[in-house]
C-alpha cells in the first residue's frame, strides 16, 4: 500500500518534499511500528529513491542511516557507492560496511571518499594498508592523524616512502603514540633530504657541505632513537640497527658517535649486526678492547682497520667516564672529555691516513663544546630567574660601568678552544 501511494506522488512532488518524504520513510522503517509488508514496501520505496536525480534526496537517506546499526543493508551499500558528497557520512560512520567493502570503496573512490574512510573512528590494519598504498594526499594525512587507525609498521613505512616530503604527513606521523623506531628513523631521513634540497636550492650551503651537515644531524638523531629503543622491552634496538644497516646508515662515524656519546649498547648492537657474532661473545670481547679478539671482531664487522686505535681509545674513555660519573644518565650526548682523549691518541698516531677521522673528531669536539656552552647558559638563565623570584627587588643605588669587552677577541678565543 505504501509503495503504490508513494511512487505516483514522487513523480510530481518537488525535490524538497521528496527529501522530507525520504526521511519520513526512514523513520517509519526504523520505528518498528509497521507491519512486515509495510516495512518491505517502505524499504522498496527508499531503494527507488536511489535513482532520484536530486542529490539532497539521496543525501537525506545517507545522513539518517550513516551511524545506524539497524538499516537496510543493500540501501547502505548503495549509498556508499554514490557520489562522494552523498556517500561521505556513510563512508565515515556506517558500522555495516565490511573491511572488504571499505577497501573496494577506497580503491574505486575519489579523494573525498578515501578521506572519509580514513577518518573512521576504528580502522582495521587491512583498510589502513590499502589506503597507505593508494590513498590520495588528503586521505593519507587523515589516516596518519587518526588515532583509531591500526596502521601496521610496513604501511607506516610505505607512507614515508610515498609522501615523506610532505611536512603535514611527517607531523601527523610523529604525533602518533608508540611509533616504531624504524619509522622514526625513516622520517628523520626524509626530513634530512628535504632540508638538504632546500638549503642547496636557496644557495645557503654548497651541496657537499649540506650533505655532510645533514648526515651528521641524522646520525645524532639516530643515536637518540637508539637510546629510546634500548630502554624498551623486546628487540627494538636490534631491529633499528638492522634497518640502519639496510639503509646504509650504519657507518663507522655513527658507531664512533655512539661511543663518544656514552651509548655503548648502540655500538655493541652495531658490532653484532655487522659481524654476525653472538651477543654474548661480542660483550666479552668488548671487555678487552686491546686484545687480539676485539681486533678480529672489528675487522669482521668491516670497520676500517686504521680506525682501530681510535675505537680502542674511545672504549677506554667511555669505560673511565662511566666509572667516574656519578650523575644519572640523561640521554646520549657527545662528551668533550672523551673526544679529547681519542684526539690525543689519533694525533700521536696520525701519519696522514687518519686525517678524515681527525676532521670528524674535530667536528664532534666543536659540537660538544657548543652543547656544553649552551647547557651552561641554560643553567645560568635558570638561576637568574630563580634569584629574581626569590630575592626582593631593590632600586639601583648607582650605575657602574664594567670593563668593555672585545667581542671579536672573545669569539676568536672560543673558536680556538673549540
Amino acid at each position: 500500500m505504501i509503495l503504490r501511494q508513494f511512487l505516483p506522488w514522487a513523480q510530481t512532488a518537488s525535490a524538497s518534499k521528496r527529501a522530507g518524504a525520504a526521511e519520513a520513510l526512514a523513520r517509519a522503517w526504523q520505528s518498528g511500528g509497521l507491519t512486515e509488508q509495510e516495512r518491505r514496501d517502505a524499504e522498496r520505496a527508499m531503494m527507488a529513491l536511489l535513482d532520484d536525480p536530486s542529490p539532497p534526496v539521496r543525501r537525506r537517506l545517507a545522513e539518517y542511516f550513516a551511524a545506524e546499526t539497524r538499516a537496510p543493508r543493500a540501501l547502505v551499500s548503495a549509498l556508499a557507492c554514490d557520489q562522494s558528497d552523498i556517500a561521505a557520512p556513510v563512508l565515515a560512520c556506517s558500522p555495516l560496511l565490511t573491511d572488504a567493502e571499505l577497501i573496494d570503496l577506497a580503491t574505486t573512490g575519489d579523494d573525498r571518499a578515501q578521506e572519509m574512510i580514513a577518518q573512521r573512528g576504528v580502522l582495521s590494519s587491512g583498510v589502513c594498508a590499502a589506503l597507505a598504498e593508494i590513498g590520495a594526499t588528503t586521505a593519507v594525512i587523515a589516516l596518519a592523524a587518526n588515532p583509531g587507525a591500526d596502521i601496521p609498521e610496513f604501511s607506516l613505512r610505505r607512507l614515508v616512502s610515498r609522501l615523506g616530503d610532505l611536512p603535514e604527513l611527517r607531523e601527523a606521523l610523529l604525533a602518533r603514540s608508540n611509533l616504531p623506531a624504524i619509522v622514526r628513523s625513516e622520517l628523520i631521513a626524509a626530513t634530512a633530504n628535504c632540508l638538504q634540497s632546500l638549503v642547496v636550492e636557496r644557495g645557503w650551503l654548497g651541496e657537499t657541505r649540506a650533505s655532510l651537515a645533514l648526515r651528521e644531524a641524522r646520525d645524532r638523531a639516530n643515536v637518540l632513537l637508539a637510546s629510546d629503543a634500548a630502554e624498551e622491552a623486546g628487540p627494538g634496538l636490534g631491529d633499528l640497527v638492522a634497518h640502519l644497516r639496510r639503509s646504509q646508515q650504519l657507518t663507522a662515524s655513527l658507531a664512533l658517535r655512539a661511543l663518544l656519546s656514552g651509548h655503548r649498547p648502540l655500538f655493541e648492537a652495531a658490532l653484532i649486526e655487522l659481524s654476525g657474532v653472538k651477543a654474548s661473545k661480542v660483550a666479552g670481547l668488548l671487555r678487552r678492547p686491546n686484545g687480539a679478539g676485539f681486533a678480529a671482531l672489528f675487522a669482521r664487522a668491516g670497520l676500517p682497520e686504521k680506525y682501530l686505535p681510535a675505537f680502542r681509545a674511545a672504549l677506554d674513555a667511555e669505560r673511565r667516564h662511566r666509572q667516574k660519573s656519578a650523575q644519572a644518565y640523561d640521554g646520549p650526548r657527545l662528551s668533550l672529555v672523551m673526544i679529547e682523549n681519542v684526539l690525543a691518541v689519533c694525533d700521536d698516531l696520525n701519519d696522514g691516513e687518519l686525517d678524515r677521522l681527525v676532521a670528524l673528531l674535530r667536528r664532534f669536539e666543536l659540537e660538544a663544546a657548543l652543547e656544553d656552552a649552551r647547557e651552561e647558559i641554560r643553567h645560568l638563565e635558570e638561576n637568574v630567574r630563580v634569584n629574581m623570584i626569590l630575592s626582593p627587588r631593590e632600586p639601583p643605588k648607582s650605575v657602574e660601568r664594567g670593563p668593555l669587552i672585545d667581542l671579536s677577541a672573545l669569539e676568536t678565543t672560543l673558536l680556538r678552544a673549540a
